[in-house]
């Protein structure tokens, strides 16, 4: 794999595709590496402000006494959750370093939630983006402590004599060992330990030293009067959590289905032996040879998110109405904060079936071209693979049509980079830059046969298009 290759895969799988820049003068993989990595981290994403959340807040909500004004200021408070969700991806799109967006955007799933709360949503956001490249340890506690997954997850009812094992078991087995490396009677003392831990209407985390079991527990092999961040420490001791963290990693960063052993161990080490640095865990991967590997090439599905985002990061595109990029990831399948449950997205192979991807093939055409795109959303629990569905076909009340048309781009840098290359160089060349694999050459002809030659600029849209239409350009 040639150095420009190298960097290609890297930046597919770091963010969300290459630039043209960074595709035309290739940095050596050390130093293309360090370039992903910030110097700080980066600020809040802010929606909803402290003294809007006052005004929003459970409390403030029971004293108002009109019907019409509390729903209508209900209202408003979905809205927020939407205005967060165009935030974020607009932060994805626009980011100088997109490493941060996109291992965010991982996290967001590995500590999946859904409350409808834009104010709790925004800090558990936060604390996503803020540790990204940072500790996991950090990480885990913040979350753990944070009202959002407090309340997705129950604990606000976790009380002493009446313990409620919801986060307690996930904690295990999503957020940390896995399936399998605890016992039933681990997570009945583990939600001991957790009893009392609240938070406030204003988003605080909230120790209740009445509701909390202080009794000794025994937990992994340890008994102790053991509290909640006890737990997580011994969580965090355990070898096997920086194994089942390091292959959701590797999952999401290197392959959908092949899990190198070997790789996935020596990650492992290294995470525990840096107490959970992620970013020495990235760098490390990232400047591994076997990561440049062929059999690494194409090895995933590109997200919604990930599909989207890619799209206006390379022709600079611009959605007319604010509610597209809403639709579109609903009806892909990865509508940001409103993971299917508590395992997040499976991913892989879930995001496509015959259906989405159809929708997928057709997108470009519909952003870029001259045709329009009917779609329909179904309900949140049927929007994996399989709740999608084109052209207006409904089958429950509760799904709306919306048209994708077409968008506004800026297609003169992309336009100026093309027409370098000469027309008949040219199907090779920007094949090689929008796909993750080689065509062979009887399939690019063909896909050159469908372009339009009235113009070099029409020729290089139209290819771009065609390529972008094909199943290939669904890969990373």
């Amino acid at each position: 794999m040639d150095l420009q290759q190298k960097n290609k895969l890297l930046h597919a799988r770091a963010g969300f595709g290459i630039s043209l820049d960074d595709y035309h003068n290739p940095l050596p993989v050390e130093k293309a590496v360090e370039r992903l990595f910030p110097k700080s981290s980066p600020g809040l994403l802010e929606m909803i402000t402290e003294a809007e959340w006052a005004d929003q807040s459970p409390r403030a909500m029971k004293e108002i006494t009109d019907d019409s004004l509390r729903k209508e200021k209900k209202k408003e408070f979905r809205e927020k959750t939407n205005d967060l969700n165009t935030l974020w991806e607009m932060a994805m799109v626009s980011s100088y370093f997109p490493l941060v967006e996109k291992t965010a955007l991982f996290w967001h799933g590995h500590f999946a939630t859904h409350i409808d709360n834009p104010y709790y949503d925004q800090k558990l956001l936060h604390i996503f983006r803020k540790n990204a490249l940072g500790n996991f340890g950090n990480m885990l506690r913040d979350v753990s402590k944070s009202p959002a997954m407090l309340q997705y997850l129950n604990n606000k009812q976790n009380r002493k004599q009446h313990p409620n094992e919801n986060f307690a078991r996930e904690v295990m087995e999503l957020f940390t060992l896995g399936r399998g490396h605890y016992t039933e009677d681990d997570i009945k003392e583990a939600a001991r330990a957790f009893t009392g831990w609240n938070f406030t209407d204003e988003g605080d985390f909230d120790f209740k030293v009445k509701q909390h079991d202080d009794g000794e527990k025994k937990f992994l092999g340890k008994t102790g009067n053991f509290n909640g961040d006890d737990i997580l420490n011994i969580l965090l001791e355990q070898k096997q959590t920086s194994v089942f963290i390091t292959q959701k990693l590797y999952r999401f960063f290197v392959s959908d289905e092949i899990i190198n052993d070997k790789h996935v161990n020596e990650l492992a080490k290294h995470f525990y032996k840096t107490n959970y640095d992620i970013g020495s865990f990235l760098k490390k991967m990232f400047t591994a040879d076997w990561f440049y590997h062929e059999k690494t090439i194409g090895a995933k599905i590109k997200s919604p998110i990930e599909l989207l985002v890619g799209y206006q990061r390379l022709l600079s595109m611009q959605f007319n109405k604010d509610n597209t990029i809403l639709n579109l990831q609903r009806i892909l399948g990865q509508h940001l904060f409103n993971p299917p449950n508590v395992a997040g997205w499976p991913g892989g192979k879930n995001w496509i079936d015959s259906s989405s991807l159809v929708i997928r093939m057709r997108l470009p055409e519909a952003f870029f071209g001259s045709k329009e795109l009917n779609l329909a959303a179904k309900d949140k629990d049927k929007e994996m693979a399989g709740g999608m569905y084109m052209n207006g076909r409904k089958d429950n009340k509760s799904d709306k049509a919306f048209r994708v048309g077409k968008v506004d781009v800026k297609w003169d840098n992309y336009l100026a980079y093309w027409k370098k290359y000469s027309r008949q160089d040219l199907p090779t060349a920007l094949s090689g830059f929008l796909l993750p694999v080689s065509l062979q050459d009887e399939k690019l002809n063909d896909v050159v046969s469908f372009a339009d030659i009235s113009s070099n600029e029409a020729f290089i849209k139209s290819l771009t298009i065609l390529l972008m239409e094909l199943p290939e350009y669904q890969l990373s």
